[in-house]
């Protein structure tokens, strides 16, 4: 049998006929309802992907972040779900720092002294952005000067969290600019309801 869903599909009603002959049909009903209960998962999975779906083509903030190469649907949408309020980061550099993907520091007379990134923040979100920046490191064909210069220097998992690190810094800053974009529309629709 193949490794993939598709084989184990194909491959499961022949399996269950075959082992019926040799096990118990209490224990060959509970292998077919379970197979049931992972198939309907599928459907409940395809089904939330498509709501998500949806809800990212409305969210103006959500679609500037799936533009980010290495960030894709439930990326995008987790970030505008964790930054509820974009406003309440000063920068991009704040944002990637509550998430966890800054080193920690520490050191005394001047001489700071680097440790490894604080875990801090939501790690589902952080996960996600190191699973994408894996992606980007690994799959790009002609990466950016900075890329390749990254890669040559550090080991992949380091590359992976400095470039999470970066993209968690262009969300940020994305997240706050149409933010603050939709804001300004609301405040100058507010000031012509008055005026008028």
């Amino acid at each position: 049998m193949g490794k993939a869903r598709s084989a184990l599909n194909k491959a499961m009603p022949d399996v269950l006929a075959r082992l019926s002959e040799r096990l118990p049909a209490m224990l060959i009903d509970t292998l077919r309802e379970q197979w049931k209960g992972l198939t309907k998962l599928d459907e409940q999975i395809v089904e939330i992907e498509r709501r998500l779906q949806t809800w990212m083509k409305e969210d103006k903030a959500s679609r500037a972040i799936a533009e980010i190469p290495g960030v894709g649907l439930l990326s995008a949408t987790a970030a505008v779900a964790t930054m509820s309020d974009p406003g309440s980061f000063k920068s991009g550099r704040e944002f990637a720092a509550w998430l966890g993907l800054v080193p920690g520091q520490t050191g005394t007379g001047g001489k700071v002294q680097l440790l490894g990134i604080s875990k801090r923040g939501d790690t589902y979100l952080r996960t996600l952005l190191i699973h994408g920046a894996r992606s980007v490191l690994c799959n790009t064909k002609q990466p950016g000067i900075w890329l390749e210069q990254l890669k040559n220097r550090r080991p992949l998992k380091v590359a992976a969290v400095a470039l999470a690190n970066k993209m968690a810094r262009i969300m940020g800053r994305t997240c706050a600019r149409s933010t603050l974009q939709q804001r300004s529309r609301e405040h100058e629709a507010g000031l012509r309801r008055r005026c008028l």
